[in-house]
């Protein structure tokens, strides 16, 4: 079969490599009829995480058919369609039996904590995403092994097409979660910082959830642009803006700041110099820049929700103006199969329309091409998906631009 490869930083290669096959009596094989590239992935793609292997299938946004079962399947048979949670779980353990999927602690055989040495048992093994989240090769491929599949598939109705249904499998439970663990409702505000595919997600969320003012953080004017006009952000440019928190402080009741905020950047966010060095030193982990405007721009007794990946140590965590605001803070790896019923109504009724954020659609063998351009942030690229066993030209296909929905329709998109 064919599949995106990783042979070093910047270099992924769409190769022949053996097929999938069942090797527990739980496992599926899976005919993958849509994949994405996500913003996690770049973290791969830029040499980031640790423990990633020449040879290793990245993605973790996937779904198709389910072409094969192994003896003890009983959720699902041959035939059916499913989006693939990115997080595997076994549906028994301690964690998985409080709804704590992305904690499961029987699938992934990787140490327990990234720098910590105290032996907990590790969190959830991830599709393609290192050795560290247990080596599973990834869903950027023709076909794919899913573990654990009386659990993880996600049965999805023939009569919404893939794009309305693919972002199941990660960013919009990825978004959802985060902003519901911000605690914001009915009249409240909220910041999100990062204009990535989970931050307009989360924008879209928060909408739907009666948030009254949304403000967003980026630094590309297009995204920011585009955040605008279909979800009703207040913009702000991180490029121009030097300090966005106290701009958002300035525009909240009593200059109190919001009500909860999204840490949708994560480790790679845009930093000091500081930062640079000790980063080129080895001697911090990840950039604390977004982390810090969050804690500054939250008010008091309010949450900082943290989907953004981090690794390692940061430099000037603010952690005494934490304690002096009360704040509370929520974050992790997203537990996608509690989400997945509740999601898929709202997306059948057309409260959320996830599909919107894709800009690109591309064949798996462009995916090489794909990952350039979502990179460097080129051709206004917000999402692109892939699809395996296309044959037309190599060409990126652009997808018209949604309408925006009027802004009195929370949750239209």
């Amino acid at each position: 079969m064919r599949a995106l490869t990783y042979h070093g930083a910047h270099d992924v290669r769409v190769d022949t490599v053996p097929d999938p096959t069942i090797q527990d009596a739980d496992d599926i094989v899976l005919r993958v009829t849509a994949t994405a590239i996500c913003g996690s992935d770049l973290h791969l793609y830029r040499g980031k995480i640790p423990t990633v292997e020449h040879g290793d299938i990245f993605g973790h946004e996937f779904m198709g058919v389910v072409e094969e079962t192994g003896p003890a399947v009983t959720a699902v048979q041959k035939g059916d369609r499913v989006v693939i949670p990115f997080v595997i779980a076994c549906g028994s353990c301690f964690f998985c039996n409080q709804d704590l999927y992305a904690a499961c602690e029987t699938t992934n055989t990787g140490r327990g904590a990234i720098l910590n040495k105290k032996q907990i048992p590790p969190g959830a093994a991830l599709f393609g995403f290192s050795h560290l989240y247990g080596g599973v090769p990834g869903g950027q491929a023709e076909y794919v092994r899913v573990p654990k599949a009386n659990t993880g598939p996600f049965k999805v109705p023939g009569t919404l097409a893939d794009e309305k249904v693919l972002f199941l499998s990660d960013i919009l439970p990825t978004a959802w979660q985060a902003v519901l663990n911000t605690g914001i409702g009915q009249g409240s505000s909220i910041a999100i910082y990062g204009a990535g595919p989970v931050g307009l997600l989360s924008a879209a969320c928060a909408r739907m959830l009666g948030a009254e003012r949304i403000f967003m953080v980026d630094h590309h004017p297009y995204r920011l642009a585009y955040a605008q006009q279909t979800y009703g952000v207040i913009p702000i440019n991180f490029d121009e803006d030097d300090d966005p928190a106290a701009t958002i402080i300035e525009q909240t009741p009593g200059k109190r700041g919001v009500d909860g905020v999204v840490d949708a950047v994560g480790f790679e966010a845009k930093g000091s110099t500081t930062e640079t060095i000790l980063a080129n030193l080895k001697l911090e982990g990840s950039s604390g820049k977004a982390l810090r405007q969050c804690i500054a721009a939250v008010r008091r007794g309010g949450t900082v929700s943290v989907p953004g990946v981090y690794a390692g140590f940061i430099h000037g965590f603010l952690f005494g103006d934490a304690f002096d605001k009360g704040l509370t803070f929520k974050m992790g790896q997203t537990h996608v199969q509690r989400y997945l019923p509740e999601l898929l109504e709202h997306i059948e009724r057309g409260d959320l329309a996830p599909e919107a954020i894709i800009t690109h659609r591309m064949s798996l063998e462009q995916a090489v091409e794909g990952y350039k351009i979502f990179d460097k942030k080129q051709e206004d690229c917000r999402k692109v998906i892939l699809t395996p066993g296309r044959t037309e030209p190599l060409i990126p296909e652009r997808l018209e631009e949604p309408l925006a929905a009027p802004l009195g329709q929370a949750g239209v998109v």
